[in-house]
C-alpha cells in the first residue's frame, strides 16, 4: 500500500527547487529573474514540481521572484510551492507572525500554498510558535482551503523532535537537515531525527544534503573516494542521491545558483535511482573519510560559554573552523566573523580552562582556539 510520503513525493519529483541561494546579476545582490526563469523552464521540463521559499528569504526578495519566473508563468495547478512563517525574526509579536501568511500570499500571488511551514523550529523558538497559537492558526488554514499540507522545518535534536510530533500527531510533513557528512554529527543528529521521523511515520522534505554547499566541494580524501567509484558523476551527485534515497523522503531541496548546476542536478535526479548496495559502501568510505580529518564534536549545548570571561561564541568559532576543514575556507571565514562580532575572537582566550572544565565533550578547547586563531584570524 503506497504511504503518504510516497504520494506526495511522486507528486513533487525527488528533486526540488529550494528558492534561498538564487541566481545574482553580476555586480549586485539583485536576483537575476531572466536566468531564474530559465531555470525554472528546465525544472518543470524535466517533470519536477516542488519549489521552496521562505517570508525570510531576501526580506521578501525570494517570494516576489519566484511569482515573476514562476507564478504569473505557469498554471497553478503545474507546480507545488512552499513557504515559511518565522516567529523569531527579530521578536515578532503574535500578530506579526500571523499576517506574514497574508504578506507571502500577496507577494507570491500563489492564492494557496501547497506546503506551509513553520520555520526552523528549534529549542529558543519552539515555545513561541506555541504560545502564539501557531499551530491552530495553520490547521484552521488547511481546513479553509488556504494550505494543501502544514508542517515545519527543524533544527534541533531528536528528543525535542519526538516531543512535537507526539504533541502534533497531525502534522502533514517536517523538513530535516540531512546530509551524509552530518549523519552521526553530534551538533546536527541527522541519523538520529531521521529515526524519529520514522518512528512517527511522518514523510519529510530534506533541507542542506550538500551542507549549504560543502559537499559540492569536499575535501580531496573525500572527493576522490566519490569520483573513484563514478568518474562520471558529479561530487553533488552522491548527497542529492544520498538524501533521496531514505525511507519517507518526499523531496529533496537544492539551493541551485544557476542554470549549470540545475542541468546537473537533473542530469542524474530525472530519472532517479535509489543507491544500490554498493553504491551506499561508497557513501559509507566517504563517511570514514571525513572521519579523518578530525573535525571538531561540539554539539553546541553552550555549557562552555556560560562562564566564559571574555563572553566567547566558542561552539560557532568551532562551526566556523569546521567549515575551514571541510575545504570551504570562504565560507570559514564569513561564519567566524559573524561569530566574533559580537564576542572575543579566538585569540583572546585568556586560558582560564573554565570551558573545559564545563565541556560535556571534554574537549581541549583551549588548544582547539589557538588553530581556529591560526586558521580564521
Amino acid at each position: 500500500m503506497e504511504t503518504y510520503g510516497e504520494y506526495l513525493g511522486k507528486a513533487t519529483g525527488k528533486l526540488g527547487f529550494g528558492l534561498m541561494r538564487l541566481p545574482v546579476l553580476p555586480g549586485t545582490e539583485d536576483i537575476d529573474i531572466e536566468q531564474l526563469k530559465v531555470m525554472v523552464d528546465h525544472f518543470m521540463a524535466a517533470g519536477f514540481t516542488y519549489f521552496d521559499t521562505a517570508y525570510v528569504y531576501g526580506a521578501g526578495a525570494s517570494e516576489r521572484a519566484i511569482k515573476e519566473a514562476l507564478v504569473q508563468r505557469y498554471p497553478r495547478d503545474r507546480f507545488t510551492l512552499a513557504t515559511k512563517m518565522n516567529a523569531s525574526l527579530g521578536h515578532p509579536s503574535e500578530a506579526d507572525v500571523k499576517k506574514q501568511f497574508a504578506i507571502s500570499l500577496e507577494r507570491t500571488g500563489a492564492g494557496y500554498f501547497d506546503y506551509y511551514l513553520l520555520h526552523a523550529v528549534q529549542e529558543n523558538n519552539y515555545k513561541t510558535y506555541t504560545a502564539y497559537g501557531i499551530w491552530d492558526f495553520v490547521r484552521n488554514l488547511k481546513q479553509e482551503g488556504k494550505i494543501r499540507h502544514w508542517g515545519f522545518s527543524f533544527h534541533a535534536g531528536p528528543e525535542l523532535l519526538d516531543e512535537l510530533l507526539t504533541e502534533h500527531p497531525d502534522v502533514d510533513f517536517i523538513q530535516l537537515q540531512i546530509n551524509y557528512a552530518d549523519w552521526d554529527n553530534p551538533s546536527v543528529e541527522s541519523r538520529a531525527n531521521y529515526e524519529i521521523a520514522r518512528k512517527h511515520k511522518v514523510p519529510f522534505v530534506v533541507m542542506e544534503p550538500l551542507k549549504g554547499g560543502t559537499l559540492a566541494n569536499p575535501p580531496e580524501n573525500v572527493a576522490s573516494v566519490l569520483k573513484s567509484a563514478a568518474p562520471e558523476s558529479s561530487v553533488a551527485s552522491w548527497g542529492i542521491r544520498f538524501a533521496a534515497s531514505l525511507d519517507g523522503c518526499i523531496t529533496v531541496l537544492s539551493g541551485m545558483s544557476d542554470i549549470l548546476q540545475m542541468d546537473d542536478n537533473l542530469s542524474y535526479m530525472k530519472d532517479f535511482q535509489p543507491l544500490t548496495e554498493a553504491e551506499q559502501q561508497v557513501i559509507k568510505n566517504a563517511q570514514e573519510a571525513l572521519e579523518k580529518l578530525n573535525l571538531i564534536k561540539c554539539t553546541a549545548c553552550h555549557y562552555c560559554t556560560a562562564g566564559c570571561p571574555v563572553e566567547m561564541h566558542i561552539p560557532d568559532i568551532f562551526a566556523a573552523m569546521n567549515k575551514n576543514l571541510l575545504n570551504n575556507h570562504q565560507g570559514a571565514l564569513a561564519s567566524y566573523a559573524r561569530a566574533v562580532k559580537d564576542g572575543s575572537k579566538a585569540s583572546d582566550c585568556i586560558r582560564c580552562g573554565q570551558c573545559e572544565g564545563a565541556c560535556p565533550q571534554r574537549l581541549p578547547i583551549i588548544s582547539l582556539l589557538e588553530k581556529c586563531a591560526a586558521a580564521l584570524e
